[in-house]
This record gives structure tokens, sequence and C-alpha cells, in this order.
């Protein structure tokens, strides 16, 4: 890889905001924008990504959440990643733990979420995973870029 190549920010993102990002006119339409155009790379895992099929399939309709599941499995800037360790970090809702995971087993930058269940990952220190509002995240990535 030479000097000039991208190297895209691993992020995981909880499914609100995930489904939240699909529609044209939302406000985290960026966020989807930027995974598509590779500048971001969403790391999901196995359970990540039935969580997005199974809600999207609830919030909207079979036809859609099928769509959505072909796009994550053909887009190369979807990153499917096998946890191999559960830390058990989140402990007022276990079931979010598959975002933690996901992000420290796969080196992601960041959750994204709205989810306060997720604040509890800010006070560990090891393993390290920095937990941002799409704001926030936003806020972050502009300074830094």
């Amino acid at each position: 890889m030479n000097q000039n190549s991208i190297i895209a920010v691993l992020i995981v993102v909880d499914t609100n905001v995930f489904i939240n990002s699909i529609g044209k006119i939302s406000p985290y339409r960026w966020l989807l924008d930027k995974i598509i155009s590779g500048e971001f790379t969403l790391c999901i895992s196995n359970d990540i990504f039935y969580e997005y099929w199974e809600v999207l399939e609830e919030q909207t309709t079979g036809e859609i959440a099928d769509n959505i599941a072909n796009f994550l499995v053909t887009i190369p800037s979807v990153k499917f990643i096998q946890p191999f360790i559960s830390w058990n970090l989140i402990a007022t809702d276990p079931d979010d733990n598959k975002f933690a995971d996901c992000a420290i087993n796969s080196g992601a930058e960041c959750i994204i979420t709205h989810d306060a269940h997720f604040n509890v990952l800010k006070k560990i220190q090891f393993p390290s995973v920095k937990v941002f509002t799409p704001e926030e995240f936003s806020q972050v990535y502009r300074m830094n870029k």
C-alpha cells in the first residue's frame, strides 16, 4: 500500500443508528454514504447482521430487509467479524455486548450509538472501546480529517 492509499475508519454502528441512516432525508444519512463510499468500514458480526435484518423486517417490509441484508453482504466496505472473545462488559443490557465484542475483536475506532447502556464502556480502561453518538462522531471525525 502506498502513502496515497486511503485507510477506511473501522466502525461499529448500533442497530437504531444504522437503521436511521438508511433514509435519504435522514440526518444520519452521511454515515451510510461514508460506508458506501468506502471511507468508513462497517464491522458487523453475524449476530449484529441478524439483528439489523430482524429490526428492519419489523419496521419496514421483508423485501426491504432482504435488500439491505443483500447490500451488507455484497458491499466491500462491510467487514464481517467473528468475535473470538466475549467480554461481557455491558451488564445492564447483555444483548448489547455483541456490539462491544465486535468493536474489540475488529479493532474498530468506536461504537456509534444513542443507547445509554454503552456508557459503561467509557469507564473501562481495558479493553478500551470508544463510544460516540452520531453527532459526536461527526465532530471528532471532521476534526481529525
